[in-house]
């Protein structure tokens, strides 16, 4: 009886820890600036030595303040993502942002962020936003932004930005607490993947002719972000 009254404790502390480092881990540090050129490879960035810090680790000129270039995909979209990769002193802060730009009609299509929650504020123009839970329900919450107005995206579920103008732009700010939060476009990973997915697969999982998925997978799949 002790023994399984120690182990369910044990499970239940398990669960707890498991709980408490679900996001990025907290610094036990003040800071951990991603040393990019190190060998070693571990659960995100090295730290570079301390005395090797300069104040341009935690700075970057980024140039958010102007329009990026929409044009370079089908999508009409730009996603200028800084992360730790881009600013260094990002490792290990769990946190990162990005700038959005959408040209008229443009979108940042259904993606999903594996390992962050995301808050976007639009900063010009007007943005129809959307998110789907997981199955079983997949209920889908969808809102009409406006600028200034802000709107949260859960961790993990697959979401969406559209601009619905015909002739103005639209620029939106996100933030996500991971400084990696992945990215995933859905029709990018199922019908652009490398090497691609059996059409049978894909037929029988969207109901559709293979000659359907055939031409979905012909697609240049373009990615959005840079």
């Amino acid at each position: 009886m002790a023994s399984s009254k120690l182990f369910l404790h044990f499970v239940l502390l398990a669960l707890i820890v498991c709980g408490a480092v679900a996001s990025d881990p907290s610094p036990l540090q003040d800071f951990c600036v991603a040393d990019k050129d190190s060998p070693v490879r571990v659960n995100g960035l090295p730290c570079k030595d301390m005395t090797d810090v300069k104040v341009d680790d935690f700075f970057l000129a980024a140039n958010l303040d102007k329009p990026m270039d929409t044009t370079l995909n089908k999508v009409m979209s730009n996603v200028t993502l800084i992360n730790a990769m881009k600013l260094p002193g990002l490792n290990t802060l769990g946190i990162s942002m990005a700038r959005i730009d959408y040209a008229p009609r443009g979108q940042n299509p259904p993606h999903t962020h594996p390992r962050a929650t995301e808050i976007l504020t639009v900063l010009e123009g007007s943005l129809y936003v959307g998110f789907v839970t997981s199955n079983p329900d997949n209920k889908f919450f969808s809102k009409m932004l406006n600028k200034g107005d802000v709107f949260v995206f859960p961790q993990g579920l697959i979401h969406f930005q559209f601009n619905p103008s015909y002739d103005k732009p639209a620029v939106a700010i996100a933030a996500l607490n991971s400084q990696n939060p992945g990215a995933i476009t859905i029709a990018n990973a199922v019908f652009g993947s490398h090497p691609p997915i059996a059409d049978d697969v894909l037929a029988k999982a969207f109901q559709v002719d293979k000659k359907a998925v055939d031409w979905l997978q012909a697609q240049f799949w373009e990615n959005n972000h840079n």
